[in-house]
């Protein structure tokens, strides 16, 4: 068979590639000639995918629930994914970093919108029995989550508002401002205050590892390069209303996603239900009490005083 010039030419470039690294492209070749061919299974590993899911009691909705978790914390990986390639770059770039934060935005919207699958998408009856046994895990516990937020903004919007004055001179350590981290509250005993199992769980395993990123994240977070690409001059009209997306999509959109969530399940008359893990949910889940804003400087006064207000009503209203 008679090989054609397009291929002689490839044959030729991979050659001057592996003879560049010292390698042999004829021990390549042998190795692609025995080789299987790909299929669509084994590359995304499908069989252990789909081998995932082990539900802890036989209520069928319960997988539901599982599955549902693990496809948000492969989003979140998404979201890891473009957010670190931002404070990777040696030069702040106005287009690169639009870009990654629109793709951000775009794995938000498509997990706000999936939401529906948890607010109606399982049987009452069966999530308030299954979740007993899930005791204290809780969605809480998600790691990546705090990670999108600590690449996100400065660390000190994530301290609970009503510490957050003590630190603004910036003379306090990442870990100093840890200890008043806005999540703490909720993951709290609705009755006496004190830590959940669940928060415990969640800082043995990850506390450590959270201030070592934020002291990493200082100066290369999204803000702080927003902010850099501002020295430069650069016409950060579409950059910022990307940036406000985010912070809606994230800090009012997701959790009201949740609330809705919680209401429509451990809602109740005349006492509520505590969340799985005991987690607060009631004063944890509004944004309009825990006022956390990615980006405050893009925000008028009174955006920031009616923060998630308008969401939050609506869904109390239909309980």
């Amino acid at each position: 068979m008679e090989i054609s010039e397009d291929i002689l030419s490839r044959i030729q470039l991979l050659q001057e590639k592996y003879a560049s690294m010292g390698q042999d492209l004829t021990s390549y070749l042998d190795g692609l000639l025995h080789a299987d061919f790909l299929t669509y299974w084994d590359y995304i590993h499908l069989d252990t995918l789909l081998s995932l899911q082990s539900p802890r009691t036989r209520f069928p909705d319960e997988e539901i629930f599982i599955m549902y978790h693990q496809i948000t914390e492969l989003y979140f990986k998404l979201c890891l994914h473009e957010l670190k390639q931002i404070g990777a770059q040696k030069t702040p770039d106005l287009k690169f970093t639009t870009n990654r934060i629109q793709r951000v935005n775009r794995y938000f919207q498509n997990l706000t919108h999936s939401f529906e699958v948890m607010v109606d998408g399982m049987d009452r009856d069966q999530f308030l029995k299954f979740r007993m046994s899930l005791l204290p895990a809780s969605g809480f516990q998600s790691a990546q989550y705090r990670m999108i937020e600590i690449f996100a903004t400065d660390f000190i919007h994530l301290v609970d508002k009503d510490h957050r004055d003590k630190f603004q001179d910036g003379t306090s350590s990442i870990a100093e401002q840890f200890k008043y981290i806005y999540w703490q509250a909720g993951a709290t005993e609705l009755a006496s205050g004190k830590k959940t199992l669940t928060l415990d769980q969640f800082e043995e395993k990850y506390s450590r590892d959270l201030i070592h990123l934020a002291e990493q994240n200082v100066n290369t977070n999204v803000f702080s390069i927003y902010r850099k690409l501002q020295v430069s001059g650069s016409d950060l009209g579409e950059l910022t209303n990307a940036l406000r997306s985010l912070d809606v999509l994230v800090n009012v959109n997701w959790p009201l996603s949740h609330y809705k969530s919680a209401v429509r399940y451990l809602q109740r008359d005349p006492e509520d239900i505590k969340a799985t893990g005991g987690t607060n949910w009631q004063k944890y889940l509004p944004p309009r009490f825990q006022k956390r804003i990615f980006y405050p400087e893009l925000w008028s006064e009174q955006e920031i005083s009616d923060w998630g207000k308008g969401w939050v009503e609506e869904v109390i209203s239909v309980k």
